[in-house]
């Protein structure tokens, strides 16, 4: 059983940048695959971005990649994601997730482990 508690979000100008991170607690940390997706209100949780347990492999959404970059420290339990030159339409609540599988995956439903998300938002 692991528990996810996001911290980092709140209000930026476009252009500006935030670093979302999210601490875990429980056993398996260091082998689970980690994600951190996005839910806009009125649409469904989307992906983001996914980083293996070795931090070697990572995948991001087309709609941030260049602009973020998603990090693991397994020594402090940790994965960040450092978002940069945000854009109104990045405004969501932003969600960690764990996964016990070692292929990394995009899909929300593979996902076993949720954390209760962290509110960005970006104003024009």
């Amino acid at each position: 059983q692991v528990q996810l508690v996001e911290s980092g979000g709140g209000l930026v100008q476009a252009g500006g940048s935030l670093r979302l991170s999210c601490a875990a607690s429980g056993r398996g940390f260091s082998i689970y695959t980690m994600g951190w997706f996005r839910q806009a209100p009125g649409k469904e949780r989307e992906f983001v971005a996914a980083i293996s347990w070795s931090g070697t492999t990572t995948y991001y959404a087309d709609s941030v990649k260049g602009r973020s970059t998603i990090s693991r420290d397994n020594a402090k339990n940790t994965v960040y994601l450092q978002m940069n030159s945000l854009k109104p339409e990045d405004t969501a609540v932003y969600y960690c997730a764990a996964d016990r599988a070692i292929t990394v995956t995009t899909t929300v439903l593979e996902y076993d482990y949720w954390g209760q998300g962290t509110q960005v938002t970006v104003s024009s």
